[in-house]
């Protein structure tokens, strides 16, 4: 077994404590939800364990982005090949993410989505960075450092790539720096398998957590909202990255989801892309065999602007709030609402529950109210991890299309089972 594997029965575990989190926090939320005791395992079981394992994930987000992106470009040998990488990579994503809220939409047609019947609370959505303008600003920091401390995903990607393309070009002079930075990176990939290790319970404190606030029913007047939406999540999971997958690449689906099964697990329990970034790239790389140049830039790019289960709760909660009031939406509108979510995608950040402030967005250029989004928050928790597990899947596999495409992938590795 090699020094870089994964744990040993790692997804059995995280199973393992995702059911015993579900199942001990409903015992506390529905008998015992009035003790001293529930306030304690809330607040210092659930809670703050939960906190702990996101943090760990998320403190080696930055390094392991940093280091991956500059060795795989430093690395390269033809500095043309960054840009075709680029032109692949940002394309597919934006091309499944329109694809993703155009089936959406279509899907909500044809099972003739319904809005709620009860009375609409007030909601202020939350001021966040959607506009184009403060997108594209984000991408060249100022300060190379204020980009890092910030969590800046765009300002990193840019100063990482501009960072290996200069060590590229002056490698010779460096006396072979770039080794360096190779090194560095297998550090921060064993530090991610070591954090890893404490996964199960990790998974346990995050599950538990959101039943002892919320309880098991998510249901209730949203059924056909929540039903059809994650259908349609697991419709463009299952079914349009498996055809990407075939007709793009011509690679075994089968083995591709068999493969990713640890990260979508991770994706659902931190509802982060940004945290799954380091199990992502080293699936990416050690078990569906895309070469660092391609995984090192595709991964965090996709995590940045690659929001495809976004673009779904999207389209199907504007129809959803546009039946609530009595909006018919025109042909016009549709269309708006697809440009929208695709430009939207790239500025939505990678964290959870980020989709609802570009929905504010998307609601006001079509002339919805904005107090609606109440009614999606009251659901969105568990729809949220079930987008994030789409997401992290589409980032992989535009990886193995993109490394297809450039001869960067060890079709043995990806084929190889056990």
């Amino acid at each position: 077994m090699s020094i870089l594997s994964a744990p040993k029965n790692l997804t059995r575990n995280v199973l393992i404590g995702m059911a015993l989190g579900v199942l001990i926090a409903s015992l506390f939320h529905y008998h015992l939800n009035s003790s001293a005791l529930f306030i304690f395992v809330e607040k210092y079981l659930f809670n703050l364990g939960g906190q702990v394992f996101k943090n760990l994930l998320m403190l080696v987000v930055v390094p392991l982005v940093f280091f991956s992106l500059v060795s795989g470009i430093s690395s390269l040998s033809n500095m043309v090949k960054l840009g075709s990488i680029a032109t692949k990579t940002i394309g597919l994503y934006l091309f499944t993410t329109g694809l993703a809220v155009t089936t959406a939409l279509i899907f909500g047609w044809v099972f003739n989505l319904s809005g709620y019947e009860g009375e609409v609370a007030s909601f202020t959505p939350v001021a966040g960075e959607a506009s184009l303008y403060d997108t594209v600003l984000r991408i060249f920091p100022n300060n190379i450092f204020g980009a890092f401390v910030e969590n800046n995903m765009l300002g990193i990607v840019f100063v990482s790539i501009l960072f290996g393309i200069a060590l590229n070009l002056t490698d010779e002079l460096t006396g072979g720096m770039s080794k360096s930075f190779e090194r560095l990176n297998t550090v921060f990939l064993k530090i991610v398998l070591l954090i890893m290790s404490f996964a199960p319970v990790g998974v346990f404190c995050l599950m538990g957590s959101y039943v002892m606030a919320k309880g098991l029913n998510i249901f209730g007047d949203l059924a056909q909202y929540v039903v059809l939406l994650i259908f349609v999540l697991l419709f463009h999971l299952t079914v349009t990255y498996s055809l990407m997958l075939k007709f793009f690449a011509n690679l075994n689906p089968f083995i591709f989801f068999q493969k990713m099964r640890n990260v979508a697990l991770f994706a659902f329990s931190t509802s982060s892309s940004a945290a799954t970034i380091p199990v992502t790239l080293k699936t990416v790389t050690d078990d569906l065999g895309v070469k660092k140049d391609v995984s090192s830039f595709v991964i965090p790019v996709g995590a940045t602007i690659n929001m495809d289960g976004t673009a779904i709760m999207q389209g199907l909660a504007t129809m959803f709030i546009a039946s609530t009031v009595g909006v018919d939406l025109t042909l016009t509108q549709y269309a708006q609402i697809v440009l929208l979510a695709i430009i939207t995608s790239i500025g939505t950040a990678a964290v959870p529950s980020a989709g609802t402030v570009t929905l504010a967005l998307i609601l006001g250029s079509v002339g919805l109210p904005l107090d609606a989004i109440g009614l999606i928050l009251a659901v969105d928790r568990i729809l949220d991890m079930i987008r994030t597990s789409v997401n992290v899947c589409g980032d992989a596999t535009v990886s193995c299309i993109v490394a297809k495409s450039e001869n960067e992938l060890e079709e043995k590795i990806f084929n190889k089972l056990g």
